[in-house]
């Protein structure tokens, strides 16, 4: 198996064990060499509720695991604001390090639970 199989492999084996509902939605987090994008998906209506992106944060001086925290904090905030508190927090296929792990502690400091 290459590179690109194992982790679709991972991901859908973390997909199978998480289901985004209307009281618990599922945060899901995409990471690329640029950028990180987040959102939170009702599983129920296959419905994206709140998506948020590392551009549309408006500073740009920080390292990329200070941005990606940003983004959480800022997804928390959005969220909140849409009366939602907890979530089911949905890694994808990547491990939970660096830029992943900065996404989950900004929501959470934002005020999400998960």
């Amino acid at each position: 198996m290459n590179k690109k199989e194992l982790e679709l492999k991972r991901k859908n084996r973390v997909r199978a064990k998480i289901r985004g509902t209307k009281d618990r939605p599922r945060l899901s987090v995409f990471r690329s060499n640029r950028f990180i994008y987040a959102q939170i998906i009702n599983d129920d209506d296959q419905k994206t509720i709140i998506g948020v992106s590392q551009k549309s944060l408006k500073e740009t001086s920080k390292n990329k695991i200070d941005k990606a925290k940003a983004l959480g904090i800022l997804l928390a905030q959005k969220a909140l604001s849409k009366k939602i508190k907890k979530v089911m927090f949905d890694r994808g296929g990547y491990a939970y390090q660096g830029r992943i792990k900065a996404v989950a502690e900004g929501a959470r400091e934002g005020g999400l639970e998960f």
